[in-house]
């Protein structure tokens, strides 16, 4: 068997069906929060792919005004650690503060914060909560420097085609800094990311309508009719 080392698997007849992820996540080296490794984060707000995923984490963002009563049902049905959007972009000021305080005391292991995230709100972050704050980086100007002294935690590149090319240049101004960044949907495209330094990736799963469609064709074609 070599240096190899073997992995048991357990499965239900129940929950075999699950989201997994591409195995070449698992060559990233992972952060660990909290003493949870991480290497893994599926971008999805959705309960039901939250709990059938393989997943190690949660990257729990979504396009609206983030609101306190979406982040308590989260962090409720989730399995797995949660990083909770709480704006920074359109929401602004003292309430992103009271979104990641709420967030921390439902249990939220950091927080992410937008691109347009003023550096004094971070600042204000970094002294009302203790869990990381996660910024998310667009764009290879970001003045990323100020970004960790002002109170960053964790960057979070999301730089489309651009990600690997992004997180290269940080990496190499910044060696230790914890990166997480999107990898694509194909293993080449999130080899690329990994080896330009990323920590952990998010992967954005199929839709349930995209998973219903593979069912659906599946029972067509072995004629499940009652």
């Amino acid at each position: 068997m070599g240096n190899e080392k073997y992995v048991p698997v357990i499965e239900g007849n129940l929950r075999k069906h699950m989201v997994l992820l591409p195995e070449i996540v698992e060559e990233a080296s992972g952060i660990r929060i909290f003493g949870k490794l991480i290497k893994s984060l599926v971008f999805t707000t959705d309960i039901a792919i939250i709990r059938n995923c393989n997943a190690n984490a949660v990257m729990a963002v979504y396009p609206f005004t983030p609101q306190p009563i979406i982040t308590h049902a989260l962090i409720t049905a989730s399995d797995l650690p949660v990083l909770c959007g709480v704006g920074g972009g359109t929401t602004t000021g003292k309430r992103v503060t009271n979104l990641a305080e709420d967030a921390e005391f439902q249990g939220a292991q950091g927080v992410v914060v937008n691109a347009p995230t003023p550096n004094e709100t971070l600042e204000y972050l970094r002294k009302k909560v203790e869990i990381p704050i996660v910024i998310t980086v667009v764009s290879e100007k970001t003045d990323i420097a100020k970004r960790l002294e002002s109170g960053a935690s964790i960057l979070n590149v999301s730089g489309a085609e651009k990600t690997p090319e992004i997180v290269a240049k940080i990496r190499e101004e910044f060696p230790h800094v914890p990166i997480i960044a999107t990898g694509g949907n194909t293993s080449d495209s999130i080899r690329r990311t990994i080896n330009a330094g990323a920590n952990a990736i998010t992967y954005t799963p199929p839709s349930n309508g995209e998973i219903f469609k593979e069912m659906m064709n599946k029972y067509r074609m072995e004629k499940y009719i009652i």
